[in-house]
C-alpha cells in the first residue's frame, strides 16, 4: 500500500515557529535494538551511556523488539542492561518477543511489569501498550481489552493532560489489521502523537489523521552510525531529533502540541470491504459473539457444546446450538494460547501460568493442576485418556487424564513448542523453535527420531506447523516456504519441494491432509491453496486454487469435513474449497482480524474464534 509521507499545515507552522520556543524538557526513544550478538550488544550500551551523559533527558521509551528472538535469556540480558539507566525508562513489547515468546510473555511481564505502561510527567499521559501479533505470524493487532484500558486511563488520569501514545507497530492499514478500530477509539483520547518503531527508520506518518512518528533503529544504520531518537518539549511544539552517538542532535520533525491536527469526533479514512460476503450467498453468518479480549486458540468441540480460552486466562463452556449461549466460566491465572483438548468428561487446559490445568467439562470446575517449569503454549493432543503437551519449559508431556498423573517426560526439546503435536503409528510428533522435529514412543517418552532443518536459524523451525501423516510419511511446512516428507518410521528426509508447477509454491506453516489422507492442502502466501497426493516417493502436484485472498503468511491449518477443505487468513476470511477438484466453493469475511484455525462440524456449520475477540458459526449450503 501506498504510505503517507507528508506534513499537515499545522507540523509546517511548528517546524519554523518553534525554534525559539522555551523548553519545557527532553526524553529519549530506543527502538528496534535487536539484541542478538555482541555487536547490537555493544550498540545499546553506548547509547544508554550518552543518554546517562545528557542530565536534560528526564526518562526514556523503549518500543520493541528488544531481541531479535524474543528467548528468556536474551531478554533478561536486556532488562539487567537497562538497569544501568540513571533515570526512568518505560518499556512496551515488539513483535519480535510477541512472536517468537517462549514465555507468552509472561517473562516480559515479569521483568518489565506488565506489558503496558501509563505514567504521567509534568502536564503529560503517556500511554504505551502491545501491538504485536502473538506467538503466530500475523499483522500486528491492538488488543481490545488494550483499546478499553487507554481509554480508562485517559478517564482517571487525562484531564488536562497531553496524550502521547506509545507502541510498537505504526497503527495504519499493512501494519495492524485492525487500525481502523484502534484510530477511531484512540482518537477519543485527544493523542498529541503515537510513538513507535518497527520501520528502523525515521517516519512521519498518518494513523487517519493522528501523527504517528518512527524512530530509527538502534542498530547502525547505511552510513554506519549507531542511535536513537530525542524528543524535545517546548511551550507550543514537540521537536523529533535524530540523536547518534557522538554527534549533535539533527531535528527532522515537529508537531504541536496544542492544537491537534485531527477532528477526535472523526473516524477512520477507510475500512474493510466486505463486499464479497455479496458474491458467495451459500454461505450465512448464524451468530457471533464479541468477547472484549483478544482470542488466540481455536474452540475444542464436545457434541453441543464448546470451549474456548483467551488472552486474560478465562475458560467459557458454550452451547455452539444457541448462539453460543454461556454454560459456564473458569478464570485461569494465565494467557490460553494453545488450543485446549476434550477426553470424556475432562477438558485438558494450558496456560502461560506456567500450569496445565484439566476442568469437569460439565461445571468447569478444576480436577487438577499440574505445575511446569514455564508457560505451556503447546495445543494439546488426545488419545483414549492420554494427553500431550509442551511447552516453553523445553518438555513434552504425557498425562494420564483421569488422575493427571504424568506417565513420562522428556526433558530434551531444545527449543520450545507451540503446536499441536501428531500421534501416529505409537508416536508423537512435534516440532519446536529449535529447526527440530521430533518423534517419541508414546508409551515410553522415548526419543526415536529427530529430523532437523537443513538451514540454519531458529526462524526456520518446523515449529509452527500441525505435522501430518498418510501412514507411511510424516508431513509438514515451514518458514522456508518448503514441504518436506519424512519417513514415518526412520525420521530419513524422502524429498523436499519449494515447486509448485514449475513455480515456487511460496507455502509457509499452513497444512492440512484429507479425511482419506490421499491429499495434501497448503495455504500459500499470494492467493492461493494448492493440494499434492500424499506420495513418499516424490511431490505430485493435484490442483491450485486462486481463492484471491491476497498476501498471506498467517499460520493457520486446513481443515477437511464432508469433502470441503476450509482454511482461514489474517485479515477475516473464511474459505471453502471443494477438496477432490480444487473448485472455490465460497469466500466469506466475518472481520478483519487473524482467524485461528477453525473447525468445521457436520452439516455444514463452521465454528471459528478471532484474535479480536469474536467467536463465530457459519452454515454453509451444498
Amino acid at each position: 500500500m501506498k504510505r503517507l509521507f507528508f506534513i499537515t499545515p499545522i507540523l509546517l507552522w511548528a517546524c519554523f515557529c518553534i525554534v525559539h520556543a522555551s523548553e519545557k524538557f527532553r526524553f529519549a526513544q530506543l527502538t528496534d535494538i535487536h539484541i542478538s550478538s555482541d555487536a547490537t550488544k555493544q550498540y545499546l550500551s553506548q547509547s544508554i551511556n550518552q543518554i546517562n551523559a545528557d542530565s536534560s533527558i528526564a526518562f526514556v521509551l523503549v518500543t520493541g523488539d528488544l531481541t531479535d528472538n524474543g528467548d528468556n535469556a536474551s531478554l533478561e540480558w536486556f532488562a539487567n542492561e537497562l538497569k544501568r539507566f540513571n533515570k526512568p525508562y518505560h518499556v512496551v513489547c515488539g513483535n519480535h518477543e510477541t512472536t517468537w515468546t517462549e514465555s507468552g510473555l509472561e517473562t516480559f511481564s515479569r521483568l518489565f511489569n506488565g506489558e503496558r505502561f501509563s505514567f504521567i510527567y509534568k502536564d503529560f499521559l503517556f500511554l504505551g501498550f502491545n501491538t504485536g501479533p502473538f506467538v503466530r505470524m500475523a499483522y500486528g493487532h491492538v488488543a481490545p481489552q488494550d483499546l478499553t484500558w487507554a481509554q480508562e486511563e485517559v478517564r482517571k488520569h487525562g484531564k488536562g493532560k497531553k496524550v502521547v501514545i506509545v507502541t510498537h507497530y505504526p497503527l495504519q492499514q499493512g501494519d495492524v489489521d485492525n487500525w481502523y478500530e484502534a484510530t477511531d477509539a484512540l482518537r477519543k483520547c485527544k493523542p498529541v502523537c503515537m510513538i513507535g518503531g518497527h520501520y528502523h527508520t525515521n517516519r512521519f506518518l498518518s494513523y487517519d489523521g493522528i501523527p504517528g512518528i518512527l524512530g530509527r533503529s538502534n542498530l547502525k544504520d547505511k552510513q554506519g552510525h549507531v542511535g536513537y531518537t530525542e524528543y524535545i518539549c517546548t511551550e507550543d511544539s514537540l521537536l523529533v531529533c535524530e540523536h547518534n552517538i557522538g554527534q549533535t542532535p539533527r531535528q527532522w520533525a515537529a508537531i504541536s502540541i496544542n492544537q491537534l491536527a485531527y477532528d477526535p469526533n472523526g473516524h477512520a479514512e477507510q475500512y474493510p470491504d466486505f463486499s464479497v460476503n455479496d458474491r458467495y450467498h451459500q454461505v450465512q453468518k448464524v451468530w457471533c459473539l464479541s468477547t472484549g479480549t483478544g482470542i488466540y486458540c481455536s474452540p475444542a468441540v464436545k457434541g453441543k457444546w464448546c470451549f474456548t480460552g483467551d488472552t486474560e486466562g478465562k475458560v467459557v463452556c458454550r452451547d455452539w446450538t444457541r448462539e453460543g449461549k454461556t454454560i459456564w466460566t473458569c478464570h485461569l491465572g494465565g494467557k490460553i494460547v494453545g488450543n485446549p483438548a476434550v477426553s470424556g468428561n475432562y477438558l485438558v487446559v494450558p496456560s502461560t501460568d506456567h500450569n496445565i490445568y484439566c476442568l469437569d467439562t460439565k461445571t468447569g470446575k478444576k480436577v487438577w493442576t499440574i505445575p511446569t517449569d514455564e508457560a505451556q503454549m503447546g495445543s494439546v493432543a488426545v488419545k483414549g485418556k492420554t494427553a500431550y503437551v509442551a511447552g516453553g519449559d523445553h518438555k513434552m508431556r504425557a498425562i494420564d487424564i483421569p488422575s493427571g498423573k504424568i506417565i513420562w517426560t522428556y526433558n530434551h526439546v531444545a527449543g520450545y513448542a507451540v503446536s499441536l503435536p501428531l500421534l501416529a503409528d505409537g508416536k508423537v510428533i512435534f516440532g519446536a523453535w529449535d529447526k527440530t522435529l521430533y518423534a517419541l514412543d508414546a508409551k515410553t517418552g522415548k526419543e526415536i527420531w529427530k529430523w532437523v532443518h537443513p538451514r540454519g536459524g531458529m526462524h526456520y523451525s518446523p515449529a509452527g506447523v500441525w505435522p501430518v501423516t498418510d501412514g507411511k510419511a510424516v508431513y509438514i511446512v515451514d518458514p522456508e516456504r518448503a514441504m518436506t516428507a519424512i519417513d514415518l518410521k526412520t525420521g530419513t528426509q524422502l524429498w523436499r519441494t519449494k515447486d509448485w508447477n514449475g513455480r515456487p509454491s511460496k507455502v509457509r506453516e499452513s497444512l492440512g491432509i484429507s479425511k482419506d489422507r490421499k491429499r495434501l492442502y497448503a495455504k500459500t502466501m499470494n492467493d492461493s491453496i494448492i493440494c499434492y497426493y500424499t506420495n513418499p516417493e516424490s511431490p505430485k502436484e493435484a490442483w491450485g486454487c486462486n481463492a484471491g485472498f491476497g498476501y498471506e503468511h498467517a499460520t493457520t491449518m486446513l481443515a477437511e469435513c464432508e469433502g470441503t477443505v476450509y482454511s482461514s487468513t489474517k485479515e477475516g476470511l473464511v474459505v471453502a474449497v471443494d477438496g477432490k477438484s480444487g473448485r472455490l466453493q465460497w469466500i466469506h469475511k466475518t472481520g478483519n482480524s487473524f482467524i485461528n484455525t477453525v473447525v468445521p462440524l457436520k452439516g455444514g456449520y463452521i465454528l471459528f474464534t478471532e484474535t479480536s475477540g469474536e467467536i463465530a458459526l457459519l452454515k454453509s449450503d451444498k
